[in-house]
């Protein structure tokens, strides 16, 4: 029990080391963790059935199941750890209110592919009545791609047509060659019983029609089949064609197939409606339920412990900061005095030499000049 507490502990995003100190708090975050690690669980599930109706696979639906439950217990972790119990409510509820937003999308994302596999069987049968009018649909279509196969048909009832009416055409001949032997009277039997000259005339004309019919019926025969070989070549070409559109008939039943025979199904049943929409507001209150703890319960003494280990964390934060700013300082104030003082010692030294070497240089000139005057007369007077 301690491990499943702590493992509990862990989901709901606590601190141990305070959570510890207060053990009143422990079940309301116990609480809140198994909301969030069976919230993850619903996750995994809807994300493996969703996942197995994409790639029919057991073993790639069940690592990327995990992986997004996984995704999603983290997200609410997160989103449940990083709120804080403050003393306004009206600020806690305006920060809460993004994690809501999350929340519900997390929730009718999670539960529409559980919608799917609840609502299975309807869905399977609705389903099937679209792939029975995309089957009438593509036969259509096909018929349509295969004109061939109606003329060869409409050739293949004239022929059928030719052989009926020589075929009645006879049975008219036999009919007034039988009342002719017989002496009955009508507008084209004299009425004279016996195989008389008018019967012997229609017993030749029946002959005539019967040989007619029996060549006819043998050319048109040979003419049929050899219409029906071509018809059913064609048909052979069409039933391939039809085939190679079945498996994509077959599997239409992918996930947004699924998504699209549910909506129907929501649209012809108001029963269905219903139970989708409490089957999304059953989501929205597992997702939301962390949340709505943390703003609905009074700030405990967890809250207090956290905001004090946190308020300490910002003064030790402060105290590093004056004393860092503050050693700046002073390092900056010595070394402003200390590179002020090289300078100007360097300027005096640099003036000092400047003035010697100015005050030796005006001495020389000045004896120079004296030596200069003094040479002048004599030049002068040589010269004169």
């Amino acid at each position: 029990m301690q491990v499943l507490t702590r493992f509990f502990w862990f989901c709901s995003g606590a601190n141990f080391s305070i959570l510890q100190k207060v053990p009143t708090e422990s079940n309301k975050y116990l609480g809140i963790g198994a909301t969030v690690f069976f919230t993850g669980v619903f996750a995994a599930l809807a994300g493996f059935y969703a996942l197995y109706t994409v790639f029919q696979s057991w073993g790639i639906a069940l690592v990327f199941a995990l992986i997004w439950g996984a995704m999603i217990f983290n997200l609410d972790r997160f989103i449940v750890s990083s709120m804080r119990k403050k003393e306004q409510g009206w600020s806690e509820w305006k920060l809460a209110l993004p994690r809501l937003v999350l929340a519900l999308i997390l929730a009718v994302v999670i539960s529409k592919p559980l919608e799917l596999k609840l609502f299975e069987r309807e869905i399977n049968r609705k389903l099937d009545e679209q792939k029975i009018a995309f089957i009438k649909q593509s036969k259509d279509s096909l018929a349509k791609g295969f004109p061939e196969i109606q003329v060869l048909e409409t050739e293949k009832e004239a022929l059928k047509g030719e052989v009926s009416q020589a075929r009645a055409y006879r049975d008219k001949l036999q009919q007034e060659y039988d009342a002719e032997r017989f002496g009955e009277k009508t507008p084209s039997t004299s009425g004279v019983v016996g195989l008389g000259t008018n019967a012997k005339k229609k017993e030749q004309q029946l002959d005539a029609a019967q040989e007619d019919l029996k060549a006819l019926s043998i050319r048109n025969e040979a003419g049929i089949k050899e219409l029906d070989v071509q018809i059913e070549a064609f048909r052979a070409k069409r039933q391939l064609e039809f085939e190679k559109q079945v498996p994509g008939i077959d599997g239409f039943d992918g996930f947004a197939a699924r998504m699209d025979g549910l909506a129907k199904l929501t649209e012809e049943s108001d029963a269905m409606a219903t139970a989708e929409l409490f089957l999304v507001l059953l989501f929205v209150a597992i997702e939301t339920a962390p949340i709505f703890v943390k703003l609905i319960s009074a700030r405990g003494p967890y809250d207090e412990l956290l905001e004090l280990h946190e308020d300490q964390v910002k003064l030790y934060k402060n105290e590093k900061w004056q004393r860092a700013s503050g050693e700046s300082e002073a390092r900056l104030s010595y070394f402003k005095a200390t590179h002020f003082y090289a300078s100007d010692l360097a300027a005096a030294t640099t003036n000092a030499e400047n003035a010697q070497k100015f005050g030796l240089g005006s001495a020389r000139a000045v004896e120079k000049s004296k030596k200069e005057g003094s040479n002048t007369p004599s030049l002068s007077e040589g010269q004169a």
